[in-house]
């Protein structure tokens, strides 16, 4: 079992294990061609067989996954399905940087903040936003990026290597982030007949992105209500009706480019909708832009300043909205969680 497991990671990373110069392609791949050598007297002195791991990739690397998971017992149970929903509007809960593993020391940045209150108060503003929002039929989870503050052991960001503050060890801060975004989608399921999770790449989780959204992937698999966005795209888009929503973290485009990015990515969907928005995180500060075709928002952040931030003089706000829209007239209402009303006896524990 373990060699076969072996022989199929190397074969998922374009290696023929047990194949040599030969006319059978590994299980797996599939021939591109046959080059031959011959000598003078016609007889064959060597053969290269050129084969291609492509459709091995594809087509079955979900299941090399699911075969590393095999006796994993943490499976989710499908929670009961909520009645008389509204299948003429959609509920997107924008999540603006939650940055789980930030570390903040209260007398530097002005407050603390650390694993237990970014999970709480994370999970708290959904639990509020899902209370007071209508039960439409489809609901989007929409993790705007830099749902985890650090990307690696080094505690530094992929790209710009700036040094960052993290709370205690890593595997602690992705397991903590994890259990997090499942307790938001199962509070969403309550109030939802379908749940649909996007977690864009950010500048500060370029890989524990997309590891979140295999995780979340693999424990709703088979969960019919729950459907987890894997694409590695730096944009997410989603037509309902006469609405188009994109989506991507802010940090690879500017935002007067983000209309024709839309237009040309989605021409089918632009030409058919009425109402059309585009969603970012990444600056932590509220803005809203009318362009022509488009409206762009960027959302802000649940978690507070960090040394840095402090230091430059940013004080923006912080909180996190439940927008509901129409199929036939786009944004119809939406709902505003402040972060002071979130977490009060934990923030009073820490007072005292």
């Amino acid at each position: 079992m373990a060699l076969a497991r072996i022989k199929k990671n190397a074969a998922a990373k374009g290696f023929a294990p047990d194949h040599g110069l030969t006319k059978a392609a590994a299980p797996g791949f599939s021939i591109k061609g046959v080059s031959t050598l011959y000598d003078a007297d016609g007889e064959q002195r060597a053969q290269w067989v050129k084969t291609s791991a492509d459709a091995y990739r594809e087509e079955n690397v979900k299941e090399a996954i699911i075969d590393a998971f095999t006796g994993w017992k943490g499976k989710a149970r499908p929670a009961a399905t909520p009645r008389s929903v509204d299948s003429d509007l959609l509920t997107v809960y924008p999540m603006g940087d939650p940055h789980i593993g930030l570390y903040c020391w209260g007398e530097e940045t002005g407050e603390d903040f650390n694993l237990e209150i970014a999970e709480s108060n994370l999970c708290e503003a959904v639990q509020r936003l899902v209370a007071c929002s209508p039960k439409t039929k489809t609901a989007v989870l929409l993790n705007l990026g830099d749902f985890f503050h650090s990307d690696s052991l080094d505690n530094r960001t992929m790209r710009s290597g700036h040094a960052l503050d993290v709370d205690t060890r890593w595997t602690k801060v992705l397991r903590v982030g994890v259990r997090a975004m499942m307790q938001c989608i199962e509070s969403a399921a309550k109030k939802h007949e379908h749940v649909i999770v996007k977690n864009l790449i950010g500048n500060h989780d370029d890989h524990t992105s997309q590891m979140l959204s295999i995780a979340l992937g693999l424990y709703y698999e088979k969960d019919p209500r729950i459907t987890v966005d894997d694409s590695p795209s730096k944009f997410w888009w989603h037509r309902f009706g006469k609405v188009l929503i994109g989506a991507t973290h802010g940090d690879t485009t500017k935002p007067a480019a983000l209309p024709g990015i839309m237009a040309t990515d989605r021409a089918e969907d632009w030409g058919k909708t009425e109402f059309r928005y585009f969603y970012t995180g990444h600056i932590h500060t509220q803005n809203v832009v009318e362009y022509p075709g488009c409206v762009w928002e960027s959302f802000r952040t649940l978690g507070p300043k960090d040394a840095w931030t402090a230091a430059k003089g940013y004080r923006s706000g912080r909180d996190m909205y439940a927008i509901v829209h129409s199929k036939s007239s786009g944004e119809q209402e939406r709902h505003r969680v402040d972060v002071s009303m979130l977490n009060h006896e934990y923030q009073a524990s820490r007072a005292s």
